[in-house]
């Protein structure tokens, strides 16, 4: 929460970057974005630059591709998953038949994007974009357990009115979440399946590491399954150093 989306084509991106910045500014209205901090910062191996059509050329002290007055505009906050989920939840997306409908015929374990947050996070700390006593970070493990304590939490982190109406949507709002989430297909479809955001009814079960691998293998292949485990493993430690900052309830 709180982050960007750069991987799209420049004239995409400036059009609608750029239109948002300027809404904010004449209307005065709070707009919640919610990305990877892994499209903040340039691809691997590339210098580390602002984009071209942000003004280019380079910012001292700045390793992402976002001026730095820019980013000074906004209040971040951190949504983080335990990789055990989200990685196999993304090799799903990649694989038949979810990847007919998302489009992506790849799976890239650098895209994960564990490491790319905490290197955000701890330079927004550095440079005072955040306040490391005043973190909103929260894991959706715990959201899904305890929504609307989690929400009225978040909303008193970021100075929002808390209503119930959040974690309800209508008929109009699944449309126009519909067609915000089509370039994504297949990756949002249980929440547009539902109209509300329930708290889970049982505890989620936590697998051993051997019965987490005969899961995988059995689902996805052997190949899928060391792959999986290893990006699982490397990505874990980014994700205990985030959960220190969740808020509670």
């Amino acid at each position: 929460m709180g982050e960007f989306r750069l991987a799209v084509t420049q004239p995409i991106f400036e059009h609608n970057f750029l239109g948002l910045m300027l809404t904010i500014v004449i209307q005065g209205k709070r707009v919640f974005i919610k990305d990877m901090a892994y499209y903040l910062f340039p691809a691997p191996g590339e210098k580390a630059q602002i984009a071209a059509s942000l003004g280019g050329g380079e910012e001292p002290n700045n390793p992402t591709v976002i001026p730095f007055d820019m980013l000074k505009q906004f209040h971040f906050t951190f949504l983080i998953r335990h990789p055990r989920r989200s990685v196999p939840s993304y090799w799903r997306c990649c694989i038949p038949p979810l990847r007919e409908v998302s489009g992506f015929d790849y799976f890239l374990p650098s895209e994960m994007g564990y490491e790319e947050l905490v290197k955000f996070l701890d330079w927004a700390i550095e440079r005072g974009l955040v306040d490391k006593d005043r973190l909103t970070v929260v894991d959706a493990d715990d959201l899904l357990d305890n929504p609307e304590a989690m929400i009225r939490k978040y909303c008193e982190r970021t100075g929002l009115a808390f209503d119930p109406g959040m974690l309800k949507w209508n008929d109009a709002d699944q449309e126009h979440a519909k067609k915000l989430f089509a370039k994504w297909n297949g990756f949002h479809d249980d929440a547009l399946s539902n109209r509300e955001l329930k708290g889970r009814t049982h505890a989620q079960k936590t697998l051993t590491v051997e019965a987490e691998n005969q899961d995988w293998e059995a689902k996805y292949g052997k190949e899928a399954q060391k792959i999986i485990r290893e990006t699982v493993d490397a990505n874990i430690p980014f994700y205990e150093y985030l959960k220190q900052y969740c808020i509670k309830v």
